[in-house]
């Protein structure tokens, strides 16, 4: 072929790779023809590069897409997790996490721990394991999915609110019991943990042990109600140890406070039914 039908050939696959929306590909047409014309490479081997470099920019699209949509409120990592300065917990245990057999099995992962051990980055670290694995990820503080669903309920829009809650294949719900829930916000929880049960998985992190939960909440009904669903299909992580963030001031807090009090949870319960009716408050429409 002479030069001028093969630089019409060219113009050719440049005009179809804009049609195509392939712009990754057009990027590197020159480089990888420089590629053939060297004998670097041969034809098939550039088309292979030309389609990986595609398929990797699409791929690159969609993480940062899932990633925006996942509400994450900074991206982190397993790699950027100091498991060094936390050695009561498992690093086996939390990479086996991160192979992501527990959504498909729609369980509920609980990180417990004091404040600053990295409770947070750990479920944050999962959630990005889980949007690069293609699957959907929604996450959300307590106090800010309260009132969500709170404006919800006062809206009427409740019913449609709880079902796009339970559209991602992972729900994080972060910081349990950091900040005091609002009257009926335990039954509005309870709603969505209900509608999500078996057919949904969660990560969950709090800093206060099982047993509070009826503080936490503000009914210990609603509580057992709510553990009796997340602790069915569950694992359950603590970690014991002090704040990272404040290592490097410990020499400044009071000795009680440079190690927190572990938080010890109760062993699982049996699966049983809803509490009795007569002590039960409204769970479905509180």
């Amino acid at each position: 072929m002479n030069h001028g039908g093969a630089a019409s050939r060219v113009d050719n696959i440049r005009r179809s790779l804009v049609h195509l929306k392939m712009p990754r590909a057009l990027e590197m047409l020159d480089a990888t023809l420089r590629g053939i014309e060297q004998g670097k490479i041969d034809g098939i081997e550039a088309i292979d590069i030309l389609l990986n470099e595609e398929l990797s920019l699409r791929e690159n699209r969609r993480i940062k897409a899932a990633l925006r949509m996942a509400r994450l409120p900074i991206i982190k990592t397993l790699d950027g997790y100091d498991f060094s300065f936390q050695p009561s917990l498992d690093r086996n245990r939390i990479l086996a996490l991160a192979g992501l057999d527990f959504i498909n099995r729609a369980e509920v992962v609980h990180l417990l721990g004091p404040p600053g051990t990295g409770k947070s980055h750990i479920a944050t670290a999962l959630a990005v394991e889980a949007v690069k694995a293609g699957k959907s990820v929604y996450f959300i503080p307590l106090a800010d999915l309260i009132a969500s669903l709170t404006k919800a309920e006062r809206e009427g829009t409740l019913r449609e609110k709880i079902r796009f809650l339970c559209r991602s294949s992972l729900l994080v719900v972060d910081e349990i019991g950091y900040l005091p829930v609002t009257p009926g916000g335990g039954n509005l929880f309870f709603q969505l943990v209900n509608a999500r049960y078996e057919k949904g998985a969660m990560i969950l992190t709090s800093n206060r042990g099982f047993a509070e939960w009826g503080d936490v909440f503000g009914d210990p009904v609603v509580a057992t109600a709510l553990l009796d669903r997340l602790l069915h299909h569950a694992v359950v992580i603590q970690i014991e140890g002090s704040s990272y963030r404040m290592r490097q001031h410990a020499d400044l807090l009071p000795e009680h406070a440079r190690m927190a009090p572990s938080i010890n949870p109760p062993p699982l319960p049996k699966r049983r039914g809803r509490p009795p009716a007569k002590e039960k408050p409204d769970l479905h429409h509180g």
